[in-house]
Order: C-alpha cells, then sequence, then structure tokens
C-alpha cells in the first residue's frame, strides 16, 4: 500500500455514518456501509439517495452525480466485507461500551494495512485505541452534523497515533472538500468542548428563569449572530447526545463548570430529546415548533 486511501467502510447507516458515506461517494471513493441488518443498511442507503435529492434541487449536484456516487455504495450487514479495505471509520452511538464491542468484533477481519477511525465527538481516542489491535492506525476523524453541510472536520491523534496514519487521513478528508482542523485528544475536542457548555449554560438560562425558551434563542440568533439558538441547536444534536458529551467533559475535566444542567438531565429522563422524538425544548408535533416552556 501507497499509504493512500481508496476505499472505505463504515461502521453505522445512520444520520453520521451515512453522511459520511454520502460525501466519501461524491469524493470518488468506494465505499462499504454496513449496519448490524441488512434492513438498516439499506434504510441508510435510501436515506443517502433522498439526501442527494435535495443537492439536486439546489443545483450542487446533477442526477448523473447522484447515480454514479450511489454505485459506488454497497449496503451491508456482514463486517467481513471490511476485509482489504483501505480506511474504515466507525460511526455508532456515542457509548464507549458499544464502540469497543464492535472493534472487538472487526479488528480481527481488518488487513494489517487498514487504518481505523472513530467518528467519536467527545471519548478519549488513546483510550478507544487501547481496545484496538492497532492503536498507532487509529485515530479520529470528527464529523460535524449534517455532514454533506459542514465544512469542517476535526482530526485527533491518540497518544500512538502514527505519522503515516495521521498524513493519510488529512489527505483523505481534503479530498471530501472539508476543512481540517487539528485537536489534541482532550475531552470534546474544540468544537463541542467550546459548544456544548454554551448550550449548557442557555439550558440553565432556562431552568433558573432568565428567560423563556423563545428569549433565549432570539437574544442568541440576534444578539451573537448565531444562526440558531442554542435551544434549537440543542434539539437539533438531540439532548441525549448533548448530555452525554457534558458527562463526558464533567467526568473527564472534574471542573464543576461543566456540571450538566438538571433541566437537561430531566429532559432526556423524560424521552423529549428533540427532533428526532419529536419533542425537547420544542414540540415538533404540529405544523411550526412550539416551545415547551
Amino acid at each position: 500500500m501507497d499509504g493512500e486511501i481508496r476505499t472505505v467502510g463504515i461502521v453505522g447507516a445512520g444520520q453520521m455514518g451515512g453522511g459520511i458515506a454520502h460525501v466519501a461517494a461524491l469524493a470518488g471513493f468506494a465505499v462499504t456501509l454496513y449496519d448490524v441488518t441488512q434492513e438498516r443498511a439499506e434504510a441508510g442507503l435510501a436515506k443517502i439517495g433522498a439526501n442527494m435529492d435535495r443537492q439536486i434541487a439546489s443545483q450542487k449536484i446533477s442526477e448523473a452525480e447522484k447515480a454514479e456516487a450511489l454505485s459506488r455504495i454497497t449496503a451491508v450487514s456482514d463486517p467481513a466485507a471490511f476485509s482489504g479495505l483501505d480506511l474504515v471509520i466507525e460511526a455508532a452511538t456515542e457509548d464507549e461500551t458499544v464502540k469497543r464491542k464492535i472493534y472487538r468484533e472487526i479488528c480481527p477481519l481488518l488487513d494489517e494495512k487498514t487504518i481505523l477511525a472513530t467518528n467519536t465527538s467527545s471519548i478519549s481516542i488513546t483510550r478507544l485505541a487501547a481496545a484496538t489491535d492497532r492503536p498507532e492506525r487509529f485515530m479520529g476523524i470528527h464529523f460535524m452534523n449534517p455532514v454533506p453541510v459542514m465544512k469542517l472536520v476535526e482530526l485527533v491523534r491518540g497518544i500512538a497515533t502514527g505519522d503515516e496514519t495521521f498524513e493519510a487521513a488529512r489527505t483523505f478528508v481534503t479530498k471530501l472538500d472539508k476543512t481540517v482542523t487539528v485537536s489534541e485528544d482532550f475531552p470534546a475536542f474544540i468544537v463541542n468542548r467550546i459548544l456544548l457548555p454554551m448550550i449548557n449554560e442557555a439550558i440553565y438560562t432556562l431552568y433558573e428563569g432568565v428567560g423563556s425558551v423563545e428569549s433565549i434563542d432570539t437574544a442568541m440568533k440576534l444578539g451573537a449572530n448565531h444562526p440558531m439558538g442554542p435551544l434549537q441547536l440543542a434539539d437539533f444534536i438531540g439532548l441525549d447526545t448533548c448530555l452525554s458529551i457534558m458527562q463526558v467533559l464533567h467526568d473527564g475535566l472534574a471542573d464543576s463548570k461543566y456540571r450538566p444542567c438538571p433541566l437537561l438531565v430531566k429532559y432526556v429522563e423524560a424521552g423529549w430529546l428533540g427532533r428526532k422524538a419529536g419533542r425537547g425544548f420544542y414540540d415538533y408535533r404540529g405544523e411550526t415548533p412550539v416551545p415547551t416552556r
């Protein structure tokens, strides 16, 4: 192998995995999209097609580019399909136990040369790497959501990540027409270390009655020029994800400023996880979202 990545495997056909498959296929890479059942893998593929239709509607890509990109993606439910690939990106749920279980299952199926990456938004790369058989060929390639729209990718090296692995990943990301930012391996890296405490603070502002959902979001949109208010953004990210990142920050840095707001915990306990659940800081079940407090 010349160190160049040409074939990419993705573990998890959900929002993030599908998004990564989408941009990689459009950039000309052969993509193997894996999920635990063939139905889930196929559903991920269908979602990619629908998202590409939106890009066609806004004239970002052509019908021909869509057809070509989709022909490069193979949906599978057998991890043996990862054999012989140059890069495998794990985009499973943000849960360390789940990720470790995946590495135990897939590492024996990978070629010695295969680079294994994780799309984790907050978990220690060094610790995850230690759960694999290839810490020097393991690193974090953290895409932002939604992947086809967001320009940034955070590259995170673990303590053992080799230079060759890092350079191959940087080249790969550049070919996707994304901008690289390099972060050290500390809890939540750069974007979420700054963004999530801001969202958590917005929830405290609501919890303490300083402002309503509407006043907080309007204040940050028009007063700080944010494209989306922090509570609306929390709903978009998923309140369970927000809580898990705050917990990683709180546990990893042991600083009380990262304590998750009790109101965030309450919403997650209620199953009001944001847009995907139909309710969060806004209720999405009607025509237009209505604040829930």
